[in-house]
């Protein structure tokens, strides 16, 4: 593997990467960093969790100058939470040099944003709406802009804002460097390169299996009632640091996060209900671990780069193949590994089978874990805690109480009350869940439907020839359709 040494980088912009951890590049940032930074257009192929957002922040980063203060470089996305992950990284990037990023989203207020504009941040990430809406107010230029970045394009052209990129595009100057990176590339996408770049080099990252080769894959066959029980042994027996759980609808999410509350765990929701400012708020404190396990719908989820989430639990199955690559690529990201584990009904065994087939992935099935099995994995983790302590924690002071405590008591009952006084037992309270009908083969291969779907929680509608964009349009404010998802 290549290091990022080998590169030729300014100092600031090593000192960054050496700060973040980066030591090895993935594939796609080897063959597509040294092409970006000589300033060639290409087209980057690659699946989720292989690095792109470094494979182009590090040449956008490099070639900027910190002494222009105009708006030189723009990342376009096709979500507000992939903007602001992308903001963020390409801020720490470009931390020693001075390069500020600003990211521009729908559903947030904007006149803080004009205000934050006025600053003269040298990149900006957005959402194709807002962005359009930024730049008909004339409070964003793009005449100066060097470097355009189109970040999930297959995903803007799903959920109807290619015309928008187009529009954005246009107001951009020829001479202008264009990098596109983009799990798939259909046809449309195919002619939106050959319409807006120059000669791009395309770059693909091939690899056997559609879905992460580090993530440990299987499925547990189970009645729709059982579910959240079998849920809570897993979360017991496997106590991950960071977990995802995928639900259907919105209603779904909503339920599960509090019955999970309910039952001790430290769990919180997000879809496309839920305010700007209490999206951030969850997605902040999951990263930083106040929270272990985020419920979410798929398109709420979309996007998310967290580091270090061991656990992904599709409490529903996704309704395709994509929907599937997706959820699991919230784990096993940059080399590390990851489980993911999959609810499947009886009848929607044959969902299954497709997702498979699609996925190039045989995925094992397990048996239903026990109450024993959870009670055991607790027990396990009480161990493991309390050996920790002993390695890491100053217990000098203790040492007097447990020496008058063996004076009593034998040294076997004493650690098994200790042990016992740990180790979470499994919490059995009742919680009611409304069911949800399973898939079927059918429903799943239903194109229309998923598109509508994915469109309604993103707040997108399409009405004959009319669109209408609710939450990423400013002129709208907040307003955005409440879907079922």
């Amino acid at each position: 593997m290549q290091t990022f040494n080998e590169l030729t980088l300014s100092t600031p912009v090593s000192k960054a990467i050496s700060s973040m951890g980066f030591e090895e590049m993935t594939l796609i940032q080897a063959h597509t960093i040294p092409l970006a930074m000589n300033g060639r257009d290409l087209i980057g192929q690659a699946h989720t969790g292989t690095g792109k957002t470094a494979a182009f922040g590090i040449p956008l980063v490099e070639m900027l100058s910190v002494n222009f203060e105009q708006i030189q470089g723009i990342v376009i996305t096709p979500t507000r939470e992939l903007a602001v992950q992308v903001a963020e990284e390409l801020n720490l990037i470009g931390q020693f040099k001075g390069i500020c990023t600003l990211p521009i989203y729908g559903g947030q207020d904007i006149i803080r944003q004009i205000k934050a504009l006025k600053k003269r941040p040298h990149i900006i990430v957005g959402t194709p709406g807002r962005l359009l809406d930024h730049i008909r107010r004339r409070t964003i230029r793009l005449q100066q802009i060097k470097i355009v970045i189109l970040d999930e394009a297959d995903e803007m052209l799903n959920m109807g804002f290619i015309e928008d990129v187009e529009a954005i595009l246009q107001e951009t100057t020829k001479e202008r460097q264009t990098l596109l990176f983009s799990a798939t590339i259909p046809r449309q996408i195919q002619n939106l390169a050959q319409q807006f770049m120059k000669d791009p080099e395309i770059i693909r990252i091939n690899t056997k299996e559609m879905t992460v080769a580090n993530t440990e894959q299987y499925y547990l066959e189970v009645q729709e009632k059982q579910k959240f029980d079998v849920l809570c042994r897993l979360l017991d027996i496997q106590s991950p640091a960071l977990a995802i759980v995928f639900g259907r609808t919105k209603r779904r999410v909503d339920e599960l996060y509090e019955a999970l509350n309910k039952r001790g765990y430290s769990a919180e929701g997000i879809h496309g209900d839920l305010t700007q400012a209490k999206r951030d708020s969850v997605l902040r404190q999951f990263k930083e671990g106040a929270i272990e396990v985020l419920v979410a719908t798929d398109v709420a989820a979309r996007g998310l780069d967290i580091s270090g989430v061991t656990h992904v639990y599709n409490f529903d199955i996704p309704q395709d193949p994509e929907s599937y690559v997706h959820r699991i690529g919230r784990t096993g990201r940059l080399g590390k590994s990851g489980q993911a584990i999959t609810f499947v009904t009886p009848r929607e065994i044959g969902l299954l089978k497709i997702i498979e087939s699609m996925s190039r992935r045989k995925i094992m099935r397990k048996p239903i874990p026990t109450i024993n099995e959870a009670i055991k994995g607790q027990q396990r983790l009480a161990i493991e805690k309390l050996l920790r302590v002993i390695e890491e924690d100053d217990i000098r002071q203790y040492k007097g109480l447990a020496e008058d405590l063996l004076e009593k008591t034998d040294s076997v009952t004493l650690l098994s009350a200790a042990l016992k006084m740990i180790t979470k037992e499994p919490d059995l309270t009742p919680v009611n869940l409304t069911e949800v009908t399973p898939l079927s083969v059918k429903q799943s291969r239903n194109s229309k439907y998923d598109q509508r779907s994915s469109r309604m929680e993103n707040g997108y509608q399409r009405s004959g020839n009319n669109r209408r964009r609710d939450r990423d349009r400013g002129q709208r404010g907040n307003g955005y359709n409440k879907g079922n998802r």
